[in-house]
């Protein structure tokens, strides 16, 4: 199983318009961050975990050439807008893309994309099969289960995803006990550390590393990172061994 950070920022993007701080001015392309997205593969199959702004660039950049889901998070923009773009795939693989999120998500998908549900079949518009998905039960991509894990974004919940011993966590400030049971065990977590100071629906980094303590998984990458958390190369030097700052387009090999 592969894993591609399609991109690591947080809504904004790093750099930010019109910063000059010393982390957007940065020429590490490490500190380059797009709004956070993954591409998860295994054989030939191909899904995605959101489809913010740079969704059309994302697929570019990375080259991919079939994509058969997206699954979502949250309704945030940084994490839906880009759903247009995936009528590309339409084009090409000539069937309807296969969306998957909560009912509540899914209503809003349909709010901020109107011309897509109208009934009206203009051509261009984006094919969709809508699938709900719940907190309580898993469900099955490309042969594999994905089981969601719920996580709070302030008074939001969101999901998180495990595939077999990964897990994806982004935008989450708290995790219920219950909802940990399911994040044992873990040979990988990805999970979000927005900036150094504490944020009213992120963890920061201080916040992320206690988790990880606690959940112990083999390796951590953190994600959904702005420009006040600092410098890769910097940050990177003050983690334990085993957990890593995620940047764009890295990609892990998973057994």
């Amino acid at each position: 199983m592969t894993i591609n950070f399609l991109g690591t920022g947080t809504s904004q993007g790093v750099p930010v318009i019109a910063c000059n701080c010393d982390v957007c001015s940065s020429n590490d392309l490490k500190d380059k961050r797009l709004r956070s997205s993954i591409m998860i593969s295994w054989s030939d199959f191909n899904f995605v975990i959101d489809t913010g702004p740079d969704f059309r660039y994302q697929m570019l950049r990375a080259e991919v050439k079939s994509l058969d889901a997206v699954v979502y998070t949250h309704e945030h923009k940084d994490h839906v807008a880009g759903l247009d773009d995936v009528r590309a795939f339409n084009f090409i693989q000539k069937k309807a893309m296969e969306i998957y999120g909560h009912p509540r998500v899914l209503k809003e998908l349909k709010r901020e994309f109107p011309y897509v549900f109208s009934g009206v079949n203009y051509p261009g518009i984006p094919k969709l099969n809508l699938n709900e998905i719940h907190r309580e039960s898993g469900f099955k991509l490309g042969g594999k289960e994905i089981i969601p894990v719920e996580v709070m974004h302030y008074k939001l919940p969101v999901l998180g995803f495990r595939v077999e011993n990964f897990c994806y966590i982004t935008d989450a400030n708290y995790i219920s006990e219950s909802e940990k049971e399911k994040l044992k065990g873990l040979d990988v977590l990805v999970l979000n550390a927005l900036r150094l100071e504490e944020h009213i629906s992120h963890f920061n980094l201080d916040q992320a590393l206690e988790l990880i303590e606690e959940l112990k998984p083999k390796k951590c990458f953190l994600t959904h990172i702005s420009h006040l958390l600092g410098k890769h190369e910097e940050i990177s030097e003050k983690l334990p061994e085993h957990v890593m700052l995620a940047y764009d387009m890295l990609k892990i090999e998973l057994p």
